[in-house]
């Protein structure tokens, strides 16, 4: 959350949400959010609203797409698995997903993907190894000016933050 005042209260959109561990982190930290959780498996959004139920602001919605507006959206873990897909149909996937991650944030957004410099004997074919340097280029050139390319904790991922002017 390095796009987060923390002091300040906001909403987020966690498409993907799984079971709700954004929320966890989120509530850990101390920050007050109006979470929205979306995820596409009816499983993990009943096991989510289950775990959070009677919460104040947190909603949890099965679906693929976000429709609701809020300051910040974040995607994690959700470009990962592409089964069966050619690469450029997951690439065209990752980007309609991040037109629609900057149409439903205001103030910025987040996502990760595995990186294409991982180590080729740990790659699995059903697996998305995305290239840092040209989903950095893409956000850069299509949604803001102020973006930030993390690739340096240790995973064989990278995070995107795209910040927008206030």
């Amino acid at each position: 959350m390095r796009i987060v005042n923390a002091a300040d209260p906001f909403s987020i959109n966690d498409l993907g949400c799984g079971y709700g561990a954004l929320l966890d982190c989120l509530d850990a930290r101390g920050f007050k959010t109006d979470y929205t959780g979306i995820d596409v498996s009816p499983e993990m959004v009943r096991a989510a609203a289950l775990r959070f139920e009677g919460r104040a602001n947190a909603d949890f919605i099965c679906a693929a797409r976000i429709d609701r507006e809020a300051d910040y959206s974040v995607a994690s873990g959700i470009f990962n698995v592409r089964l069966k897909s050619l690469d450029t149909e997951w690439c065209a996937h990752i980007e309609a997903t991040l037109d629609m991650l900057n149409a439903a944030s205001r103030r910025g957004f987040s996502f990760n993907c595995l990186t294409s410099y991982s180590d080729a004997s740990k790659m699995r074919d059903d697996l998305y190894y995305a290239d840092p340097c040209a989903l950095f280029d893409l956000c850069k050139r299509r949604y803001s000016k102020s973006v930030a390319l993390l690739h340096d904790y240790g995973l064989y991922e990278f995070t995107i933050l795209v910040r927008k002017a206030s």
